[in-house]
């Protein structure tokens, strides 16, 4: 009387698809990534990324044609900048920190670029 009232076998525990093992190792690891991205939105992890140095410096020729070079300060951001010639001795001849400010370059001095915490300088030109 059973196999009319039946359409389909039902299968042993043997034959199923996939086990309860490997069902239970997948939801484990799919809570513990989606708790390591709630953590990391939480802690605030991404925001401690600070902003790079914003600054900008023209350095055209003289128009007098003397081998010096006319530095302009184009744009500081939100950064302070000093722009300086420097003589191959290490004395500064002159220098600028104005948006806008420009200053000439002899032959033979190095343009230096000094952001706002004066301990690291960037020589951003040498070849005067």
């Amino acid at each position: 009387m059973k196999d009319k009232i039946s359409l389909f076998d039902l299968p042993d525990d043997d034959d199923r698809g996939v086990s309860p093992v490997i069902g239970v190792i997948l939801m484990v690891a799919i809570t513990v990534i989606l708790a390591a991205v709630i953590a990391s939105f939480v802690l605030g992890f991404g925001g401690s990324v600070s902003s790079n140095a914003s600054a900008g410096v023209d350095i055209s020729p003289d128009e007098s044609n003397t081998g010096n070079v006319t530095v302009s300060v184009v744009s500081k951001g939100d950064d302070t900048l000093r722009v300086s010639c420097v003589d191959s001795g290490g004395s500064e001849l002159n220098s600028t920190s104005s948006v806008g400010g420009s200053m000439s370059c002899a032959e033979g001095s190095n343009v230096v670029a000094v952001g706002n915490d004066n301990a690291n300088n960037a020589t951003i030109r040498t070849d005067i």
